[in-house]
């Protein structure tokens, strides 16, 4: 809390044309009197925070000896005449600056006043002391110009409330809004701390091509570009999967990639054309071992950056400690539309579930998908593994075990979105060559997701992959799930706009 309220800003009424020549002429006169608006560096800085935390005990009205040299951008000036309040942020947080005439010099102090302008960088000398409110300052000795702010910034009362205003200027959302500065710190803090769980169960990190020859992984459209020099298309990979898993047929027992994936789909509170995907591949393992590394992981991940496994989301206590409960996708459409998979429900079936036609384009694997998208997906609040895919879904995956039809394969809900899939990868390469026989003839049909065959994996495998499970984990979700961000767009920096 500042020791003055700030007096209103009027800038947003004014116009602007106005005030970027009023800025200008600001920037003019730094010039003039010797100053340079734009310096190289600040030599000697200390972060915000630091300050703040070697004071934490100094009680109201208390002074110091200690000076300090910090840098930022000014966020408010209240005050006029001989003292004034200035607030400063830097990356690592606040602190409120004192101006005197009588500390700084009269022309320092004027220049302070009436020369920079909110959103201006700069740098400031000053010594600590507790203002009798109990707020952390520094009393301004000097201070230099590092940056000139020539646009005004957003109306700090009203915010930056408009929400395509936010998502295509992420700068003044950062700017105005310090929640979404701190959630994008915590993405990528969850992002460190994945790969550190990663690499001390052993995993290695690869990295594999973006642009494809041929693109696969996943059932999905991808992006097509054209490489000059080859005078070919290349395709902007919709998944690592292919690639990692030849890495484990060359040896390299644990694998991952944590990169950008691309596919050519619609834009949602669910998806964005980019994103980014983790994706392991761990041999001698089946999808029951990769179901308990991914709950482990996830609970981790959440502890260490959220210091809980408790996260809110829509009213809803979600705990993300193992054990997650486990539920056949035969029982959870059972449960929840009364259509059984195992009665082999026909196409026409399927649909009327939906309340849809039974087009040429809807195969029966994919009406099947989108029952459990729409009629159970948004139940699953609580972290569940749905197992057991129809095979038709599932072209990289292993026949079950035990149970004819289906796959060894789980996909993973929290809070209702889907967050990871995962497989005991199909390693036979006749029987992966007969499912990309039945994904060509899919695309025949018109699917235009299907996976295309690929003779170069195939070869791969011929060389021999041993048992392995592999999973996806999708961090632009799991960011969701670990923030109550209520869309992807809130996630993601610079998301697509239409």
């Amino acid at each position: 809390m500042s020791d003055h309220d700030a007096e209103p800003e009027q800038a947003h009424e004014r116009d602007e044309t106005a005030l970027l020549a009023e800025r200008r002429a600001k920037l003019e006169r730094q010039r003039e009197r010797g100053l340079d608006p734009f310096p190289a560096a600040f030599e000697g800085r200390e972060t915000i925070e630091r300050v703040r935390s070697a004071h934490e005990r100094l009680a109201d009205g208390e002074e110091t000896d200690e000076s300090y040299r910090v840098a930022g951008r000014v966020m408010a000036r209240r005050g006029h005449g001989k003292a004034a309040f200035i607030d400063l942020r830097d990356g690592t947080g606040a602190i409120q600056l004192h101006s005197r005439a009588d500390v700084v010099g009269a022309d320092g102090h004027d220049q302070l006043l009436h020369d920079v302008d909110l959103g201006d960088f700069i740098g400031v000398e000053g010594v600590a002391f507790s203002s009798r409110r109990g707020e952390l300052s520094l009393r301004v000795e000097s201070w230099t110009p590092l940056a000139k702010s020539l646009r005004p910034m957003p109306d700090k009362h009203a915010g930056l409330a408009d929400v395509e205003t936010r998502f295509r200027r992420r700068e003044l959302d950062l700017i105005a809004n310090p929640e979404v500065l701190e959630r994008f710190k915590l993405r990528a803090r969850a992002i460190a701390e994945i790969r550190s769980w990663l690499d001390a169960h052993a995993f290695v990190e690869v990295e594999t091509p973006v642009l494809q020859p041929l693109y696969g992984g996943a059932l999905a459209q991808p992006f097509t570009t054209h490489h000059n020099a080859l005078d070919r298309d290349l395709y902007l990979r919709i998944a690592t999967e292919l690639y990692l898993k030849r890495c484990v047929v060359g040896g390299i027992d644990r694998v991952y990639e944590l990169g950008k994936d691309f596919r050519n789909e619609g834009v949602s509170p669910k998806h964005n054309p980019e994103f980014t995907m983790l994706e392991w591949y761990e041999a001698y393992a089946d999808y029951a071992d990769a179901a308990e590394r991914l709950e482990r992981l996830v609970s981790t991940v959440a502890s260490k950056v959220l210091g809980t496994t408790e996260v809110e989301r829509d009213g809803n206590t979600i705990e993300l400690a193992p054990p997650w409960r486990r539920l056949t996708m035969r029982d959870a459409l059972l449960e929840a539309t009364g259509v059984d998979l195992a009665a082999e429900p026909s196409r026409d079936d399927l649909a009327a579930a939906l309340g849809i036609e039974a087009t040429d384009e809807l195969g029966w694997g994919k009406l099947v998908d989108m029952l459990l998208s729409k009629r159970v997906e948004p139940d699953l609040v609580q972290p569940t593994f749905i197992l057991d895919y129809p095979v038709e879904l599932s072209p990289f995956a292993k026949r079950h075990r035990s149970t004819t039809g289906v796959v060894e394969r789980w996909e993973a809900f929290v809070g209702g979105i889907e967050i990871a899939n995962a497989f005991s990868e199909l390693n036979d390469p006749d029987e992966q060559r007969r499912r990309f026989d039945q994904q060509a003839e899919e695309l025949r049909r018109g699917d235009a997701e299907a996976q295309p065959h690929d003779e170069s994996f195939l070869r791969a495998l011929e060389q021999g992959m041993p048992p392995t499970a592999g999973v996806g984990l999708g961090i632009d979700r799991l960011v969701m799930i670990l923030t109550g961000a209520p869309s992807l767009r809130e996630v993601l920096l610079f998301p697509a706009m239409r």
